[in-house]
């Protein structure tokens, strides 16, 4: 399947949307279920700290995610660029 231009636009759409949302929140702070599965997936990466701070059962701590600064700024550069690339395209069917 071929992108045409709507699928280039909405995907502009949804990136830009994404990169507002980074730009807005200050930070994620995760559920304990989700905290849990990190740990279980990354307990025997090298460097991986959560896997220290929680334990095996319980509720444990939530993990906080802080989304660099420049997150936003770049989906919001890449959105751009879809969204002018989706009008530059022809119309489908033309």
């Amino acid at each position: 399947m071929d992108f045409n231009r709507n699928h280039y636009f909405m995907a502009g759409l949804v990136v830009l949307v994404l990169g507002i949302q980074m730009r807005m929140v200050d930070s994620f702070v995760l559920t304990p279920k989700s905290t849990r599965f990190l740990a279980t997936k990354f307990q025997n990466e090298p460097g991986s700290g959560i896997a220290r701070i929680v334990p095996s059962g319980g509720a444990g701590p939530r993990k906080t995610l802080r989304p660099p600064e420049w997150l936003g700024w770049a989906l919001i550069s890449i959105s751009s660029v879809l969204i002018l690339h989706s009008l530059a395209m022809p119309r489908p069917g033309a």
